[in-house]
């Protein structure tokens, strides 16, 4: 299965990697230039021996992410042939970046250079650190005489300083043969401080109908095979613009390894211990292709995914993984697990169940409960309200979502209306379609408290969920305020120290690149009042 039963650990990986770099004289990792404005580099210079590639070996793109007020992650993979296996050398190979203060990279403030290992399908993390918070930079590779694109990104505020607005937009689930990313063309043109990814950027299986961009139909389970479906999905142009325009903050959901996994479980009940090497493959490329920090280097089918970042003052964003530690879906039929429509039976209510794991659910707990920002954003992958349906009279619930984890979710809220951590968000994606919620202390009691405000983004191409038949749902659940599946696009963000405000950003259609686009419904939630507020739709920069 193309060396997927010897990945490598994370202490051997690392070990070969310092040992190779030391045989080059060359840093592993993270790699800053001494303090000081270093010359320019020569547009003719050539860095460490003259490797030779079959072709551009940029063709992935360029990426930044996690930015801290001193420091950013910058990200390339050096691969000539995207499509199969990369097309590189079996041998490490040196990178030279540069950081620049202005975007024709006349003004180099920080250049050095790091290994780009095999291993790691020549993969480049950069971790820049002694940048000055709160601007903006640019930033470009250089590999065997040749260039990659520029990239720009930003760094946070300094920690608890003033700021009086964030703007950023969230987005998921882009299924490469269902359609164009046009959202992802109006988003780059779009003033934003960094974006949100909340999963399913890759789909393990492809489109069998209504296929509007052909790809492989053979589901990925070996490293090579998942590094050709990130090839093929990062060979877009307008998802390569958004990466290159803004920092990102990246999470995953569940078909960047397979459809409705839970931690072991595969929804088809494979053996668990082959589903792990699966998942190790797949949490390796997924490594491999996202601007992730060095502590995020998977170990086996483990990743560290969950962290915090804060912008100020003003926003604390806690990032969950809602995949690698929860507990199997409850109540499955006998023929699939997985997410499933199941009745209300005693096993969703056990107390013991947990969607993030017991260690990521204190992590969360104790972070908003410390947190000192104005709007605490937990961002995670799912549809947190309670969405009941009804089948001859009976109710059912969605068992892959937080539906499916009562208790978890019943922890969660209780805490945010016990301690009160200012103006919870949450925000979420998956179910390929608009929702805005209020978060109630008791969805069954609709004049019980509402203790947070929920944003779900719908798809950037895949699917819509059926529009009518869920619609129906919404007079058994009234602290829904909005629901739309009709439409692909993403949520658009402004966060000042008085409101939050959400435009749902919607395109004509994503059968066609250069698809319009317009606000399909504005938000607003005020500070110290939770809750959205529909409001006449915004079309600044639409």
């Amino acid at each position: 299965m193309d060396r997927i039963d010897d990945l490598l650990t994370r202490r051997a990986l690392l070990a070969r990697a310092t040992g190779l770099a030391a045989l080059a004289g060359l840093p592993v990792g993270c790699a800053v230039a001494p303090p000081g404005p270093p010359a320019p580099l020569g547009p003719s210079a050539r860095l460490g021996p003259s490797t030779r590639l079959s072709a551009w070996p940029f063709t992935l793109g360029v990426a930044s992410g996690d930015p801290l007020p001193d420091s950013v992650v910058l990200w390339t993979r050096l691969a000539p042939e995207p499509l199969h296996g990369g097309g590189m050398p079996p041998e490490p190979v040196a990178v030279e970046w540069q950081v620049a203060a202005d975007d024709r990279m006349r003004t180099i403030v920080q250049r050095g250079m790091v290994t780009a290992m095999p291993e790691l399908g020549h993969a480049v993390h950069v971790e820049v650190a002694g940048l000055e918070p709160g601007r903006w930079y640019w930033y470009r590779f250089v590999a065997a005489g040749a260039e990659s694109p520029i990239g720009r990104t930003r760094t946070a505020p300094a920690a608890g300083a003033p700021l009086d607005r964030l703007r950023f937009a969230f987005a998921s689930c882009q299924h490469y043969g269902q359609g164009y990313y046009a959202p992802y063309r109006h988003m780059a043109r779009q003033e934003l401080d960094l974006v949100m990814f909340l999963g399913d950027y890759i789909y393990e299986t492809s489109a069998r109908d209504e296929i509007v961009r052909p790809e492989p139909h053979t589901a990925p389970i070996s490293l090579v095979q998942y590094r050709n479906k990130y090839g093929l999905y990062k060979s877009d142009p307008d998802l390569q613009a958004a990466h290159a325009r803004f920092p990102w903050i990246v999470t995953w959901d569940d078909h960047e390894v397979a459809n409705d996994y839970a931690d072991d479980q595969s929804q088809d009940r494979d053996d668990a211990a082959w589903f792990l090497r699966r998942r190790a493959a797949a949490y390796q490329a997924y490594y491999e292709h996202m601007p992730l920090r060095r502590r995020a280097l998977p170990d086996g089918a483990r990743l560290q995914l969950y962290r915090r970042l804060g912008f100020g003052d003003l926003v604390a964003f806690s990032v969950v993984d809602d995949r690698q530690f929860r507990s199997h879906q409850a109540c499955p039929p006998i023929e699939r697990a997985g997410g499933n429509l199941v009745p209300d039976c005693a096993e969703r209510h056990d107390p013991r169940r947990s969607m993030l794991g017991a260690e990521q659910e204190r992590w969360l707990i104790d972070g908003l409960d410390r947190s000192s920002a104005r709007w605490n954003v937990i961002a995670q992958q799912l549809l947190m309200a309670q969405i009941k349906h009804k089948s001859a009279g009976t109710a059912e619930f969605w068992s892959d979502a937080w539906d499916g984890y009562p208790a978890a979710r019943e922890r969660l809220l209780r805490f945010l209306a016990a301690r009160r951590p200012a103006n919870p968000i949450v925000i979420g994606g998956d179910i390929h379609s608009y929702w805005v919620t209020d978060l109630k202390r008791d969805f069954d009691d609709p004049a019980s408290p509402t203790v947070a405000t929920e944003f779900v983004g719908t798809s950037i191409s895949s699917r819509g969920i059926a529009y009518e038949r869920t619609r129906a749902t919404l007079r058994d659940n009234p602290h829904v305020k909005f629901f739309d599946s009709r439409k692909r696009g993403y949520v658009r963000c402004e966060v000042t120290p008085a409101h939050w405000l959400s435009d749902l950003i919607a395109v004509d259609n994503v059968t066609q690149r250069d698809a319009p686009s317009s606000t399909l419904a504005s938000f607003v939630v005020e500070s110290g009042r939770p809750g959205a507020i529909e409001i006449a739709p915004s079309s600044h920069g639409v």
